[in-house]
């Protein structure tokens, strides 16, 4: 998959959650919510670390 589906993806899982749990939950859920848009925005962070390095060395 490619680098910018990748992060594409990760992005809109994020917010999906959030509109989730601000709509459906009534935000009952706001700390699970946040952790895993945490844990979404550290792996995007990789992702884009990862291929930053492979196009610097080039």
């Amino acid at each position: 998959m490619r680098t910018l589906t990748t992060l594409i993806v990760i992005i809109a899982i994020m917010h999906i959650s959030n509109l989730i749990n601000a709509t459906l939950l009534d935000g009952e859920w706001y700390g699970l919510v946040n952790w895993l848009s945490t844990i979404l925005f550290l792996i995007s962070m990789v992702v884009y670390g990862r291929e930053w390095n492979k196009n610097r060395k080039r």
